[in-house]
C-alpha cells in the first residue's frame, strides 16, 4: 500500500496538470462532452483507489487517459447494444450502424479523416473543436478555458471581466447548444481552419493571461497554464506557419514570459517592470519575439502583432526611463484602431502618462470609469492610484488603492498594494 498523502498530492497534480489532456483525448472517443467528463471523473476517481493500491504510475496522463477511455467505450457499448435490442422495423441495422459511426467519430464514415493529418496535438485539436461557428464567440472563450484549458469558472469569469454565476450559466448554455444542435466533436477540416482561428487565438492568449498573473491564489504566476499556452502557440506555429496573426501571439508570449524570473523578488515581492533586472531576462526570447514581430509587420498589423511590438518596445529598451513613449503611444493608437477595448484603452494610459504627464492620463481614466465592464477591473484603480500619487493627490490615491484591494485576489499583487497604500499613507 502507497502513503495515503503521497497519492492524494499525486491526484492533485496530475488533476492540476493533465486535466486538459485527459479529457481532450476521452472527448474522442466518447464523441459527447458530458460524457467525457463524467468519464474523466471516474478514472480520477479510480486513481485515488487504484494508485493506494498499486502505487503511482511513472506516466500518470497515461493511465489516466487509458481508464477514461475504456470507460467512454463502455457506456458506448452499452448504448450501442441496447439501441441495437430496439425493433429493427423502426431504424434498419444497417442505420444503426452508421448512427454509431457518427458517434464515435462525429461524422459520416465516408468522409472520415485521420485527425492527425490536420491538427498534431489533442489539446489544440479540442480547442479547435470548441470553437466552433455554432456558438457565440464567448461562449466558445469560455468552455474551452474552463473543460479543455482547466481554468476555473472563477478565473474564467475574471479574465473575461464578468461575474461568476454569468460565466458559469455561459458555460452551461454552451454545453447545452453543443448537444441539443448536434454539433460533432470531430477535428475541423483544414479548410475549416481558418475559420476557427480568431477564436483559437483568444482562449490561447487568455490562457497565458491566467496563468501570467493568477486572478487568484498565493503565487503570481501559474507556471503550468503559461507553458502550456506557450507549447500550443507553438503548435499553433507550425500549423499555420503564414498566417501574421499566429506569428504575433508566439511573439507576445514569448516577450511577455521572458522577464517571468524577475517578476518578484526573493521574497516573493511584486516587482514593477523599472524594478525589474534586465540582465536576467531571456534574451533568446526576446530575439525570436522580435523576428516573428518584424515578419508579422509584414504580414498586415493585427492585434496581436501590435501587441507584441509594443511589448518587444519594453523588453529592448535599455531602461524602463529609455523607452521610446511616444512610439508606444502611437502603436497603442493603432492597436485601437484594430481592436477597440476598454483594457488596450487603460494599458495606453502608461505610456501616455510618460509623454504628456500623468494629469493627461488621469483624464482618460476618468472617460474609462463610465465604462461598466471596467467596474470590477482592479487594474483600473490600480493605474488611477499610480496617475493620482504621482500628481501628488495623496488622499485621492490612498482611495483608488483601496478600491484596487478590494478588487485583488491574487496574494502577491494583494500585498503590493498594500505596500503602496502604506507608501501613500
Amino acid at each position: 500500500m502507497s502513503d495515503p498523502s503521497a497519492v492524494a498530492a499525486a491526484i492533485v497534480d496530475a488533476h492540476r496538470r493533465e486535466w486538459a489532456l485527459v479529457l481532450a483525448a476521452t472527448v474522442r472517443v466518447a464523441g459527447d462532452l458530458d460524457l467525457a467528463e463524467e468519464c474523466v471523473q471516474e478514472a480520477y476517481a479510480a486513481a485515488l483507489r487504484g494508485w493506494a493500491r498499486d502505487g503511482v504510475p511513472s506516466n500518470p496522463a497515461a493511465w489516466l487517459t487509458t481508464a477514461a477511455r475504456r470507460r467512454a467505450t463502455d457506456a458506448i457499448r452499452r448504448d450501442l447494444t441496447f439501441r441495437s435490442k430496439l425493433p429493427l422495423l423502426v431504424t434498419p441495422e444497417e442505420a444503426v450502424a452508421d448512427t454509431a459511426m457518427e458517434r464515435l467519430f462525429g461524422e459520416d464514415p465516408a468522409d472520415a479523416e485521420d485527425p492527425d493529418d490536420s491538427v498534431p496535438d489533442e489539446r489544440l485539436r479540442l480547442i479547435f473543436t470548441c470553437c466552433h461557428p455554432a456558438l457565440a464567440p464567448e461562449a466558445q472563450l469560455a468552455l474551452t478555458l474552463r473543460l479543455v484549458c482547466g481554468v476555473p469558472t472563477a478565473d474564467v469569469a475574471k479574465a473575461l471581466l464578468v461575474s461568476e454565476p454569468t460565466m458559469a450559466a455561459r458555460i452551461t448554455r454552451a454545453k447545452k447548444k453543443i448537444s441539443g444542435a448536434g454539433i460533432p466533436y470531430r477535428v475541423p477540416r483544414p479548410a475549416e481552419l481558418p475559420d476557427r482561428l480568431r477564436s483559437v487565438l483568444g482562449v490561447i492568449h487568455l490562457l497565458f493571461t491566467t496563468g501570467h498573473t493568477a486572478p487568484s491564489g498565493a503565487d503570481l504566476v501559474r507556471v503550468d497554464l503559461v507553458d502550456r499556452a506557450l507549447h500550443l502557440a507553438r503548435m499553433l506555429r507550425e500549423l499555420m506557419p503564414d498566417e501574421s496573426e499566429v506569428r504575433g501571439l508566439l511573439a507576445l508570449l514569448l516577450v511577455t514570459d521572458a522577464r517571468r524570473a524577475t517578476r518578484v523578488d526573493a521574497a516573493g515581492r511584486l516587482l514593477r517592470l523599472e524594478e525589474q533586472d534586465r540582465s536576467r531576462w531571456d534574451r533568446d526570447a526576446i530575439a525570436e519575439a522580435h523576428d516573428l514581430v518584424v515578419a508579422g509587420l509584414r504580414g498586415g498589423a493585427g492585434r496581436y502583432v501590435l501587441q507584441a511590438a509594443i511589448a518587444s518596445l519594453y523588453a529592448q529598451a535599455p531602461s524602463y526611463e529609455e523607452t521610446d513613449w511616444a512610439q508606444s503611444v502611437q502603436l497603442y493608437d493603432r492597436l485601437l484602431e484594430v481592436w477597440p477595448s476598454p483594457v488596450v484603452a487603460l494599458n495606453r494610459t502608461v505610456p501616455l502618462a510618460m509623454v504628456a504627464g500623468p494629469e493627461v492620463a488621469l483624464t482618460e481614466i476618468e472617460k474609462l470609469e463610465r465604462d461598466p465592464s471596467l467596474a470590477a477591473y482592479q487594474y483600473l484603480p490600480a493605474v488611477k492610484a499610480d496617475l493620482l500619487r504621482r500628481s501628488g493627490r495623496t488622499a485621492e490615491a490612498r482611495r483608488a488603492y483601496e478600491r484596487a484591494l478590494a478588487l485583488t485576489t491574487n496574494e502577491a499583487e494583494r500585498a503590493f498594494l498594500r505596500d503602496r497604500l502604506a507608501a501613500a499613507g
